[in-house]
């Protein structure tokens, strides 16, 4: 069976009071997306790494990537395997030399892992057809319009109005140490905010 190729396009936030997320994968060259359910850890993962932020200690993704390196195993691929009662199934092809390990992952797991070795990120017909999204053109447009407005609209919920850059930066920094992701990601973002005035 042909593979797709997707790409990660969006994190967002799912439904709050279940501490959910929504990763949207998008097909590379076409029109369809595939909206992946996924924790609050994992989120964390995925943003973490796509933001190229470096925490102080590391998170349960990067030590698995640290243990592969140490082993010379090489994730090849991650390929969303199946997708049964409204669940993805992801596999790993890894490598290590001219062995071959094809391993169970969950899909959530197997994203964040495939943002920190970089390899690409696949998946079927069916499950595209299944539990894929068909965005036209003038969606494609209203998305990226709506986005690049949420972008640039000051960002008040963190209250750092009355802080300064230099303020916000040793705030990040404490935030990093003590493993407060979240509020390092508003702090960098606030900042870039600033940068961009």
């Amino acid at each position: 069976m042909k593979k797709i190729e997707l790409e990660i396009i969006a994190l967002s936030d799912g439904n709050s009071s279940t501490n959910s997320y929504a990763v949207v994968l998008g097909e590379k060259g076409g029109n369809r997306r595939l909206p992946v359910i996924i924790g609050a850890f994992e989120a964390q993962a995925i943003a973490i790494e796509l933001e190229k932020m470096k925490p102080a200690r590391p998170l349960t993704h990067d030590l698995f990537k640290n243990f592969a390196d140490a082993f010379q195993l090489r994730l090849e691929e991650v390929v969303i395997s199946d997708l049964k009662e409204g669940i993805f199934y992801s596999r790993l092809h890894c490598r290590n030399g001219s062995e071959y390990h094809d391993i169970d992952a969950r899909t959530s797991d197997a994203l964040a892992l495939a943002v920190r070795f970089n390899c690409p990120i696949f998946t079927y017909e069916p499950i595209l057809d299944t539990g894929g999204i068909v965005f036209d053109a003038e969606q494609e447009a209203q998305e990226d319009i709506k986005a690049e407005t949420m972008a640039n609209e000051p960002k008040r919920k963190g209250g750092f109005d009355d802080k300064s850059d230099a303020e916000l930066k040793k705030l990040m920094e404490e935030a990093l140490l003590n493993e407060n992701y979240e509020k390092a990601a508003m702090l960098r973002d606030e900042l870039e905010r600033r940068n961009s005035l």
